[in-house]
């Protein structure tokens, strides 16, 4: 499913005009962007956890060259599945 396609199907759930929801789904991004930005994390309970992680410096390989690098330590974005999403999606309702 892509974005136009998730809109589409929030439009029939919800009742909302399409124009509506795509500026909800637009603030949503835009919410959790910043939050993650900042630091913080987004919990929505029973969905699941937004937040950043950090990945520490290490040593690559240019698989072209054999040539060693450094890879710079960085921030990742992470998404965890809540208890009541992993159910849902394994039939345990």
């Amino acid at each position: 499913m892509n974005k136009s396609e998730l809109i589409t199907a929030m439009v029939e759930k919800t009742g909302l005009t399409k124009k509506d929801t795509e500026k909800a789904l637009k603030a949503f991004e835009e919410v959790v962007t910043e939050e993650l930005t900042a630091g913080g994390k987004v919990q929505l309970v029973g969905f699941g956890t937004f937040d950043v992680t950090r990945r520490a410096e290490r040593q690559g390989r240019n698989p072209k060259t054999e040539e060693v690098i450094t890879i710079p330590a960085t921030n990742a974005p992470r998404f965890r599945a809540g208890k009541a999403l992993k159910d849902h999606v394994n039939g345990r309702r």
